[in-house]
């Protein structure tokens, strides 16, 4: 691997860029290293959780830019996003983050607030009188 690889993750409102190259294994998220900036372990993990799955954790450097949703919108989009960049690195990882479920996007999003309710399916009260 000469130069870096980058990708796109995505979920919920989060959208995350991706920068991979060879390296010590260094995570940094909008500047800050991704320890400081996912205060929550579960969500460290959530980021973590690719470069566990091909037992590459110290070979890698990343830069990730995260803009849009939530901590966790943006935790969930930048595992999408290392997935999808460790594939460009190599194929050959592609069948154990397959099975891990790792390449998928999910398209699961806050549904509309709709005209006469109270918010997407909740209503007002009702009254016979």
């Amino acid at each position: 691997m000469e130069k870096q690889k980058n990708a796109v993750g995505r979920r919920k409102e989060a959208v995350t860029r991706v920068f991979l190259s060879k390296g010590d294994g260094k995570i940094t998220i909008n500047g800050k290293d991704y320890k400081n900036y996912f205060s929550l372990v579960y969500l460290q993990n959530q980021v973590e959780s690719p470069l566990k799955a091909v037992e590459s954790a110290d070979k890698f450097d990343i830069v990730i830019n995260a803009q849009g949703g939530g901590i966790k919108g943006q935790a969930e989009a930048a595992k999408l996003g290392i997935a999808r960049a460790l594939l460009e690195v190599s194929l050959d990882y592609r069948p154990v983050l397959k099975a891990a479920g790792m390449l998928k996007r999910d398209p699961r999003s806050v549904e509309r607030k709709k005209p006469g309710r109270k918010k997407a399916r909740k209503s007002f009260q009702f009254s016979k009188r």
